[in-house]
């Protein structure tokens, strides 16, 4: 399977926060080939141990397997379903999107509606529609025979977004957030053939609404150096300005130096730096991005864990559909591997 094909298997699977179970299973299947172990712990994070010698340093990789999505909040009377968001999402990309409820009876389409422009006044139509404002339509009648489809409260909606190639070298898709770091992680422990250090190659859960799987996770592995694996904002595109957000598309991954919850460790941060150079991987350097990852709650951990952050460049975040370069993440991948290798030198 091609790193393109791992990304799109990924991508298309549901995983709205706190309702990973499909990319879980998805995961612990990619997983299972090229580490020594896969276990799933009580948060429900997928941990993938490959074991090196004895004393050697302990490595924690974290790619969240969670995605920005809506809970079900209710159903009127009508049929039509009120919706809670799960995650940063901006109510101006609501309006009119397609989606998917994810029931206990299988997934139903429906789409995201609000009162038909052709009638609200010229004020209303300036104004930004809040989600409270919307609604879910899946064709049904009445609340009776909504519930007869499978809809009740709870039910996770994720939005009805397909993978796809558009370019040599670009893909459009659903929750590149971080579907795309997980497939680097992937990728990474098939490439790392031989480790002197133990390697954990952890999916986490419930990142996009605080960072929680990680949390967990790293409390119970207390690893020596944490890397999360991420997407970045992509500045290169019309009315972003360079000193906004510099990171580039096809200009290689981006190493963290600061974010809004991580200051990545000196000692990270120059080996990380050291392992692009001393292998030719293109890079870029990324500081004062609002926003954070899981090596933020890493480096928490009891003591502390020196940690940092490979991210992706990723159009669109945060949005039903990201774009991103497969180059980026093939070097996100090479960056991966040539850090790791480079640990028991430095830690």
């Amino acid at each position: 399977m091609t790193l393109a094909e791992t990304l799109e298997k990924l991508s298309n699977a549901c995983g709205v926060a706190g309702r990973e179970e499909e990319v879980r299973n998805v995961m612990k299947t990619m997983l299972k080939p090229c580490v020594d172990e896969v276990k799933e712990d009580k948060l429900g994070n997928v941990i993938g141990v490959k074991k090196g010698k004895k004393n050697a340093p302990k490595v924690m990789l974290a790619a969240h397997m969670d995605e920005i999505g809506l809970f079900i909040k209710t159903i009127s009377k009508d049929g039509f379903i009120q919706f809670t968001k799960i995650g940063g999402i901006d109510d101006r990309i609501l309006l009119a999107q397609k989606v998917l409820v994810h029931t206990d009876k299988g997934p139903l389409h429906g789409i995201i509606g609000s009162r038909p422009p052709h009638i609200q006044k010229e004020e209303e139509r300036k104004k930004v529609l809040t989600f409270d404002e919307l609604f879910i339509d899946v064709g049904a009648e009445s609340q009776e025979e909504a519930k007869k489809m499978g809809v009740k409260i709870g039910d996770p909606v994720s939005f009805d977004i397909k993978f796809a190639k558009i370019g040599n070298d670009t893909v459009i898709g659903k929750a590149f957030d971080d579907r795309a770091g997980c497939a680097v992680m992937v990728e990474a422990m098939k490439k790392l053939k031989e480790t002197e250090c133990t390697v954990y190659a952890v999916g986490t859960v419930q990142e996009e609404v605080g960072l929680r799987g990680a949390t967990t996770a790293a409390f119970g592995i207390y690893p020596d150096v944490g890397i999360a694996l991420d997407v970045t904002v992509a500045g290169d595109v019309p009315g972003v300005k360079e000193s906004e957000a510099p990171v580039k598309m096809r200009k290689g991954p981006s190493i963290t130096i600061a974010d809004y919850g991580l200051i990545t460790h000196p000692k990270v941060l120059r080996l990380l730096v050291d392992a692009a150079e001393e292998n030719k991987i293109p890079y870029q350097l990324e500081t004062g991005l609002a926003g954070s990852t899981d090596a933020a709650r890493i480096s928490l951990t009891r003591e502390g864990v020196p940690s940092g952050v490979i991210s992706i460049p990723t159009r669109y975040i945060h949005s039903p559909t990201s774009m991103l370069s497969i180059k980026d993440m093939e070097n996100s991948v090479k960056l991966t591997v040539a850090a790791i290798q480079k640990i028991p030198k430095h830690f």
